[in-house]
């Protein structure tokens, strides 16, 4: 007979007795250590979702405040629902993974469309809605609903492999489905929900990726990395990111005290946010005397122009690039012809206003104080 699945991690998974007490020793450090978090001590699903989406490929730090911002223009799934996209990217700017706002958005008219304005209540439809994944299905269904549904992210992939000694890669596939079992295992009937934030801000405040505090770690005794000096070595993750050096150029075009801007489209990175048109320069290309940006402008905006000077530099990374951003004020050398993207003539009131990406809303910052310099992001 094929072997069962907790068969398969017989070996891995600590005994009862060992969860008993590693269960006492955490919920009492949480007591005391637990962190203060706007989004704590709500079960509010539809907050707690908010929250988690935020908190998604982003630090705790920078979700403080656009949290706090985003619940108060969006109390409810309904005024979400509600909503233009384009306000609530506005509310956003800044978080970046644009994508997450977008799936936000769509999962709240689907609540308020087939869900009676009423937050689901159970994992497999929680699971369905747009831009939810079984981590954040579990941290809803946990936090919000006292279910007991086991979670995984980046602090408890971590804390779970020091705790078994995993030495090899968690993101493959054997030790993806170990550290899951794990975490179901551990996880106690009453309150998951507050073990789950426990055991998250173990790996955030305690167990962290470089140099653990193993000497206030509440369990200590208990971790198999700790125990044989390999904390540090420990979880065995993929080489860290290589980035490839790569120069941009943004055109500044002003006419009658407003600027061009164009749209993306939804199918390219930043889809339905707004920008100054942007151009990817190869190594041999001169900035000024460019004819490869020249066509490319006209390509997008459907406008001639000539470049006449860099007014500033930006430097910043996305994905796999390091960016140095060139912005360069450029004026217009003929008529409108077809275009790519949408264009648009915009005010600076009105610029203030729209949804960004973070270079753009650094550029409009720049033209609303008339300061112009190098920055790095």
């Amino acid at each position: 007979m094929p072997k069962s699945s907790d068969d398969n991690f017989r070996d891995w998974i600590p005994d009862p007795k060992w969860i008993r007490t590693f269960q006492k020793n955490l919920l009492a450090w949480y007591h005391e250590n637990g962190r203060s978090l706007a989004w704590r001590g709500t079960t509010d699903p539809y907050k707690v979702w908010v929250s988690e989406i935020m908190l998604q490929q982003t630090t705790t730090a920078a979700v403080d405040s656009y949290y706090r911002r985003f619940i108060k223009r969006f109390p409810d799934v309904k005024t979400l629902a509600e909503a233009e996209l384009t306000e609530v990217q506005r509310y956003w700017e800044g978080l970046g993974y644009y994508r997450r706002v977008k799936q936000l958005h769509q999962a709240s008219i689907v609540i308020v469309n087939e869900h009676n304005d009423i937050f689901p209540d159970t994992f497999d439809a929680v699971l369905a809605l747009p831009g939810i994944g079984r981590y954040t299905a579990g941290a809803i269904c946990s936090i919000a609903q006292n279910q007991r549904y086991p979670i995984l992210e980046a602090n408890t992939i971590r804390l779970h492999a020091r705790l078994l000694g995993y030495s090899d890669d968690p993101a493959k596939s054997f030790g993806n489905k170990l550290l899951w079992k794990m975490a179901e295992k551990i996880l106690p009937e009453t309150r998951p929900g507050h073990f789950n934030q426990a055991l998250m801000d173990l790996g955030s405040l305690v167990c962290t990726p470089k140099t653990p505090k193993c000497s206030i770690c509440p369990v200590f005794i208990l971790c198999q990395a700790a125990c044989r000096g390999t904390q540090n070595q420990i979880p065995a993750l993929n080489k860290g990111k290589t980035f490839e050096e790569r120069t941009e150029v943004a055109l500044v075009v002003e006419k009658n005290k407003k600027y061009l801007m164009i749209q993306y489209p939804e199918s390219v990175r930043w889809g339905g946010l707004w920008d100054f048109p942007r151009h990817v320069a190869d190594s041999s290309e001169k900035l000024i005397v460019n004819q490869k940006l020249l066509e490319d402008f006209k390509r997008i905006t459907g406008y001639s122009c000539s470049i006449q000077k860099q007014i500033m530099t930006i430097r910043h990374a996305v994905t796999k690039f390091k960016i140095k951003l060139c912005v360069c004020q450029a004026e217009l050398t003929g008529q409108k012809t077809v275009s790519e993207y949408r264009t648009y003539w915009m005010s600076k009131k009105e610029l203030a206003e729209i949804p960004l990406n973070t270079t753009a809303r650094k550029i409009v910052n720049s033209i609303l104080c008339e300061h112009h310099s190098d920055i790095q992001s």
